[in-house]
């Protein structure tokens, strides 16, 4: 259908973050609009953001009453952690098990698991759905904002919601840019299915310098039905050698059963941006960005998907802050306050994530020999393991992931 067709507030992009701002919309009474480029079902490879913190569960609640908690139904809850220096165990600790009906401390489940209970959510929250509308154009002026289609559609809104990734046309189209510096270092991402006739313990593991790979770094992270395995390079790796097929079944072996070489269902390998956009709402004050269209940090504390879900419900609060205001200066504060709160988030984990880069393979002399010290010192000063454990998740103080602030 062409012509020009006119939503309150119009979501760009159908993944997890976009789902969520729909939920958190429909949560204040307003209609829900998602305008998506792909076509209905379709589904990306791979495990993705499996990891959704407490605090994110608790949010989803919150907009979508029984979410959290279907998510966590559906996922994994490791009750045990280890982390090992050149094989040595340096850092153990057993977390209770969670009280049925409760919200944990975490769930681990695939991403298409999470969009699907999301998309649930959605259509049963009354969410517009609009596949097949790849966004091409997009225009803010001081009383709306214009979107215009490949398919020929025009759209209008009082508002607008990026949640179109990484390459977001929605950010390019209002003369946003990301800043921040990208890692030189890459990693490698396999994912196994799990042999349920034998399956492994439940537990999260951390490598440094894992003695089998000759001192790259390896996480294992479970997740329902199967496990994810992160493996670091090497500055002088040749990353076909271990990215391609024939590479990733020569080298898994040497770090998990061999069957597990018959098991693996994606392969992925990235480098990482550690970048934010210079501002999360267009001069305008009519749209808004929101996860990795505002943001990309490596994925060290998982601070993706955890940070997009904030994102999307404290922007949502100033929209509808902004649509009650009495004067076009209360409204433009409303939304810009809440793109700011936002920002300083994302500025806090991008460092943390930064930070935590450092920690597991910083190569100054003085990071190394840190790391060294702390695990030789481990088994007298347990804190010293738990440095060492919480490296790969960076530091927890400061701006949290959700502020309560706005």
């Amino acid at each position: 259908m062409n012509g020009q067709q006119h939503r309150p507030v119009l979501i760009v992009g159908a993944g997890p973050v976009g789902l969520a701002a729909a939920l958190a919309l429909k949560s204040h009474g307003i209609p829900a609009a998602i305008l998506e480029a792909e076509h209905e079902g379709r589904q990306r490879p791979g495990s993705r953001a499996i990891y959704i913190h407490r605090a994110t569960l608790e949010l989803l609640e919150e907009i979508s009453p029984g979410l959290g908690l279907r998510l966590t139904e559906h996922g994994v809850i490791w009750q045990i952690k280890r982390t090992f220096f050149r094989g040595k165990e340096v850092y153990v600790r057993q977390y209770p098990k969670p009280e049925p009906g409760t919200i944990p401390a975490f769930t681990s489940l695939p991403q298409v698991v999470i969009e699907r209970l999301f998309h649930e959510a959605c259509e049963a929250a009354g969410v517009e759905f609009r596949w097949n509308t790849r966004v091409t154009e997009v225009k803010s002026e001081k009383d709306q904002v214009t979107l215009k289609a490949a398919n020929g559609e025009v759209w209008t809104a009082d508002y607008v919601i990026g949640c179109d990734g990484a390459r977001s046309i929605v950010r390019s189209g209002v003369g946003i840019e990301l800043q921040g510096p990208r890692s030189a270092d890459t990693f490698i991402v396999v994912d196994l299915k799990e042999d349920e006739s034998d399956p492994l313990p439940v537990e999260r593991v951390f490598h440094y310098e894992h003695p089998a790979m000759d001192g790259r770094n390896v996480l294992f992270v479970p997740f329902k039905g199967g496990w994810r395995i992160d493996l670091q390079l090497l500055p002088e790796d040749n990353v076909e050698d271990f990215a391609e097929e024939a590479g990733v079944r020569k080298w898994l072996p040497r770090v998990m059963h061999p069957k597990y070489a018959d098991r693996i269902t994606w392969v992925s390998t990235y480098r990482f941006y550690q970048v934010v956009a210079n501002s999360f709402a267009d001069a305008n004050r009519r749209v808004f960005l929101a996860g990795e269209a505002a943001h990309l940090f490596a994925p060290f504390g998982a601070r993706g998907l955890n940070s997009g879900v904030p994102d999307v419900v404290i922007g949502v609060r100033g929209i509808v802050k902004a649509m009650n205001a009495a004067t076009e200066a209360e409204r433009a504060k409303a939304v810009a306050d809440a793109a700011e709160e936002r920002r300083l988030a994302a500025l806090h984990n991008r460092d943390a994530a930064g930070t935590a880069l450092e920690h597991i393979q910083g190569s100054s002399p003085y990071m190394k020999l840190k790391r060294e010290l702390a695990a030789s010192l481990a088994p007298l000063i347990p804190r010293l393991g738990r440095w060492l454990d919480e490296g790969p998740y960076g530091p927890k103080h400061g701006h949290p992931l959700v502020s309560t602030k706005y």
